[in-house]
């Protein structure tokens, strides 16, 4: 579909803005982030590579980008409010801008929407997870088991997400794919698919009831962050198993932990049965001074009223025992 001429203008308008050095990053399939502090200077992070200092930008021109994508977005930015998030019209990366007074200077991040899916065997093949790991998360797709995926910011975890997502599409191709997400950023090559997007009246709690009425097989949370993931629960539990979700965690263990304070929102009865119950896999990765790493996978069975019962499968032990 083409572009109206207003669109068209508005997105040339942006990328005169962010400039070249800035729209050459975007443009680099290897890119994960694009940064700008309050004293102007420019760093990217690659995959693989970690974070380089690429540039700088001029005194003032921070601002004015921050004030065109405020433009882009048909939304406003000032010291009443300094703070602007929101899906650049450019490819749909994801933006985060900051004025004065929350910052000493303007400055910004890009989080780059990835544009290159990275298949399971390459994370084995670079040493991200070992085969043994991989052969895991494959029997997971296979049995329809649900699976978390956890990290900090900035480990990778929706795109590996998106690695298991392909794994998915490829054992049933026919399956119907319902996906709910705040800003896009899951790639899905299924031919039956519908992606959600949350929005200012109508959050992910809500979307999600809507989804049980959309007859999904599967249903996919790019990341629960509030009471929502209580009804993601609920409806794993209920006849919609072989879904995926991430959760803002820096273990396994702590993903569980962290769901737990999530359901506490939505519910004063502690629903660690529920949870016990509906997660099935947790697949920790995170993020290390030599590149990001599947740290653990861990296989859920329930919860016996006093702990969760699992059993780990840790790229260190396996480490370990080939040592």
């Amino acid at each position: 579909m083409t572009a109206s001429p207003s669109r068209s203008r508005l997105i040339r308008k942006l990328r005169e803005a962010l400039g070249e050095t800035i729209c050459a990053a975007l443009e680099d399939a290897n890119v994960v982030e694009v940064m700008v502090n309050p004293d102007g200077r420019l760093f990217v992070e690659r995959l693989g590579e970690g974070i380089e200092r690429i540039g700088e930008l001029k005194p003032g021109a921070t601002e004015i980008i921050v004030g065109s994508v405020a433009h882009a977005l048909q939304t406003e930015v000032d010291e009443d409010q300094p703070i602007i998030s929101g899906e650049l019209p450019i490819d749909g990366h994801r933006f985060e801008g900051l004025l004065p007074p929350v910052v000493s200077a303007p400055s910004f991040t890009i989080r780059r929407r990835a544009s290159r899916l990275i298949p399971l065997s390459d994370y084995v093949s670079s040493g991200v997870m070992t085969q043994l790991q991989a052969s895991l998360i494959r029997h997971a797709v296979h049995d329809r088991l649900n699976i978390v995926v956890s990290g900090g910011t900035g480990s990778g975890k929706t795109t590996l997400a998106n690695a298991v997502i392909a794994e998915i599409v490829s054992e049933t191709p026919a399956h119907r794919l319902l996906i709910l997400e705040d800003t896009a950023e899951i790639q899905c090559a299924a031919e039956n698919a519908v992606a959600l997007h949350t929005m200012d009246t109508v959050d992910m709690g809500r979307l999600l009831k809507s989804t049980m009425r959309l007859r999904p097989d599967r249903i996919i949370v790019g990341e629960v962050r509030d009471g929502a993931a209580l009804t993601l629960l609920k409806a794993w539990n209920t006849g919609h198993p072989g879904g995926i979700t991430t959760i803002h965690a820096n273990s396994a263990h702590s993903a569980l932990r962290r769901l737990e304070q999530l359901t506490a929102e939505a519910s004063q009865q502690p629903m660690r049965e529920v949870i016990g119950e509906a997660v099935d896999l947790v697949v920790s990765i995170e993020r290390t001074a030599t590149g990001r790493r599947i740290r653990d996978v861990m296989r859920v069975s329930g919860f016996d009223g006093n702990r969760y019962e699992t059993d780990h499968h840790s790229q260190i032990d396996e480490n370990s025992h080939a040592a």
